[in-house]
């Protein structure tokens, strides 16, 4: 079965995942029926649908009316009648093997024999529910994350029978409703996300259980050092500390002392208010910026680099599949193995052996792939391969955080591509802009334009948790992406459509031209977090809008609209967003269809005029137009002039 052969979908389970899957695949379109096992269990389902879709509306988050897409959602208690004419279902109960695998058996009676069955089960065998049924080739895992509203990554799971056509249109359905699939492409215990998270929590717990750190040190560096969103003992208080418990407990893997301790005193986080924080008769967390110092933050890294290379050896997922789980299933301001090809994979090997020759401890030994890369030399980005490979001096790399497409025309496009993180600069991406233009062939390129994927930012701003333990040396390698885009010879327009703020705002700056819809919003945040704009910012605003709109801008950090920012001079166009792409579409053309030369002269004019005295800046502007009168574009100009025809320029 395609993806085009679904129309109507079935979701059991009216809980926060059975609900929360409902509407998100109502929101993509399709006819769905929840079912669960008691009707008010499913009015309650119902009711908070209707509730989340009336937020999302106020925030212009949906595009359709909430009861337009309510229209889309009926009820059942009656698992028969909920299926019969259903094709796909996607069950949501509850974490119970002999309760799914009999799930199973009524579904494989009850539904159409082309349907497929889906399982949002977060760590069952997905080949043991496909036991239950005639058809194992039909049964796929669709893991979804909690809330499925919010998040955007949906594991793709095989069961050991499980065919290609059902996880491929799995996949495509995954996507038709917006939400980004990776593919687990074995049953392993865990999937990919909380394979790779497990020693995220697990050596934490060994490291203050053997005294090596306190809780405090340990989140501290993790959060301030590294750029986790949250401590290990911070996410487990807030997902509940006898979670963890009871995954290792069924994996068999011994209990650091601390989770022994704290599950059998019954604080198990947030939920009990007591947990590694304090939460009734505390503040919570307590760790400060610099608590984490002395703490080798490499020992928990290594460890969730050692996991992934598991996975990537046993051709479960691809690196590129769990960078993205963890980055949006997890928070990570990037993947393990991404990073780990930073770091050098050598380093991350010799942590693991010398950590498994001094405890014998099993959860050090190195996985066998881990250890056949670095033997084979591919120790990572420096060695220009590891769990990636990377680009040679030709120019030729694959971009991992942008996407670039090229026209016949001359238009170079590059769209930022981290809408999980509303497209926030890090280190990798302004990385990949510069060699982007620094290696763009000047003959072929009219025109560069900048957007932003997604539906909700242009950008941002920068991504905190990517630059976190930066020395303050390294700070100016960190404008040199936005000096790359102001100086690049050919004009840049900026396509804003959405939040436009920080580093963001910045990268906007640094082009020539800026349109925007007249729902966009600008700003610099950066004073709130006791920065100010690194990028250019302070400077370009203050020539663009003048001392007192600049400043107003930067030491208050408050968001303006499109509308001020247009009337301040930031942008040229705040336009409604149906005429967005007509508006941007005028702006390339005249700027494809001008004179290559001419416009890489008045760029240059222009921009280094702005420093100048007025003599020095009307200096270079007639030197200028005196080069320019040699040219054959200006030749060509003229002739189409007395010729009353469009001008054909070569960029000669």
């Amino acid at each position: 079965m395609q993806v085009d052969d679904i129309d109507r979908v079935a979701v059991l389970g009216a809980g926060s995942m059975g609900h929360g899957i409902t509407e998100v695949v109502a929101i993509g379109g399709y006819d769905v029926v929840m079912r669960d096992i008691e009707q008010e269990i499913v009015d309650e389902g119902y009711d908070d649908i209707e509730w989340s879709l009336q937020k999302l509306s106020e925030k212009g988050l949906i595009d359709e009316d909430p009861d337009d897409v309510m229209a889309r959602v009926s009820t059942a208690v009656d698992l028969e009648a909920a299926v019969e004419d259903v094709d796909l279902v996607i069950e949501a109960a509850p974490e119970q093997m002999d309760l799914k695998k009999d799930i199973y058996g009524d579904l494989d009676e009850f539904t159409p024999e082309h349907a497929i069955l889906a399982s949002n089960t977060s760590s069952l065998s997905i080949t043991e529910m496909a036991s239950a049924t005639d058809r194992p080739e039909q049964v796929v895992g669709t893991h979804f994350f909690n809330p499925p509203v919010k998040m955007d990554l949906v594991e793709v799971i095989y069961g050991d029978e499980t065919s290609d056509e059902t996880a491929e249109t799995a996949s495509q359905f995954i996507e038709s409703i917006d939400k980004t699939p990776i593919y687990v492409k074995k049953d392993v215990r865990g999937f990919v996300v909380n394979s790779v998270l497990g020693p995220f929590g697990d050596e934490a717990a060994w490291a203050v259980s053997e005294g090596d750190a306190t809780i405090e040190q340990v989140d501290a560096a993790m959060v301030h050092q590294r750029g986790y969103p949250m401590g290990p003992f911070e996410l487990s208080d807030m997902t509940g500390i006898d979670i963890g418990y009871h995954v290792r407990k069924e994996a068999g893997q011994p209990i650091p002392p601390i989770v022994e301790e704290k599950v059998e005193n019954d604080n198990l986080g947030q939920k009990t208010g007591k947990g590694y924080y304090e939460y009734e008769d505390g503040d919570g967390t307590t760790y400060e910026p610099g608590d984490g110092e002395g703490f080798d933050t490499l020992r928990i890294e290594a460890r969730m680099v050692n996991e992934a290379a598991k996975l990537v050896g046993n051709d479960v997922a691809t690196p590129d599949a769990i960078d993205t789980g963890m980055r949006l299933g997890a928070g990570f301001p990037e993947g393990p193995c991404r990073r780990a090809d930073k770091i050098g994979l050598d380093e991350i090997l010799d942590t693991l052996e010398t950590r498994y020759e001094q405890t014998e401890a099993e959860r050090y030994r190195p996985a066998d792939y881990l250890v056949e890369l670095v033997n084979g030399g591919h120790t990572g980005e420096d060695a220009g391969r590891g769990f990636y490979e990377y680009g040679s001096d030709d120019g030729n790399r694959e971009y991992r955080t942008i996407n670039v497409e090229r026209d016949d025309r001359g238009v170079l496009a590059i769209e930022l591509d981290r809408p999980e993180r509303m497209n926030a600069l890090n280190e990798d991406l302004m990385d990949e802009v510069e060699h982007v233009l620094d290696n763009a062939d000047l003959d072929e390129v009219r025109c560069v334009t900048f957007e932003g994927a997604g539906d909700r930012a242009f950008s941002a701003g920068a991504d905190i948790g990517g630059f976190a333990g930066m020395e303050p040396y390294e700070a100016a390698e960190v404008t040199s992406m936005f000096e790359t885009v102001n100086d690049f010879p050919r004009p840049t327009l900026a396509k804003i459509d959405g939040f436009c703020l920080g580093g963001g705002h910045e990268l906007a700056l640094a082009c020539d031209l800026r349109v925007a819809t007249e729902d966009s919003e600008f700003g610099f945040p950066e004073i709130s977090l006791g920065l100010l704009p690194g990028g250019g910012g302070t400077q370009r605003a203050l020539r663009m809008i003048g001392e007192a709109r600049a400043k107003e801008l930067v030491f208050r950090g408050n968001r303006i609209s499109a509308d001020r920012a247009e009337n301040w001079g930031l942008i040229n166009r705040a336009v409604p967003s149906e005429a967005f792409d007509d508006v941007v579409g005028e702006f390339v053309d005249d700027l494809v269809s001008g004179p290559p030369v001419g416009l890489r002269f008045a760029k240059q004019v222009m921009n280094e005029g702005d420093d100048a005295s007025m003599p020095a800046a009307l200096a270079m502007e007639s030197q200028a137009f005196g080069l320019l009168m040699s040219t054959d574009d200006m030749m060509e100009g003229a002739s189409a002039f007395m010729e009353d025809r469009d001008p054909e320029f070569e960029g000669k």
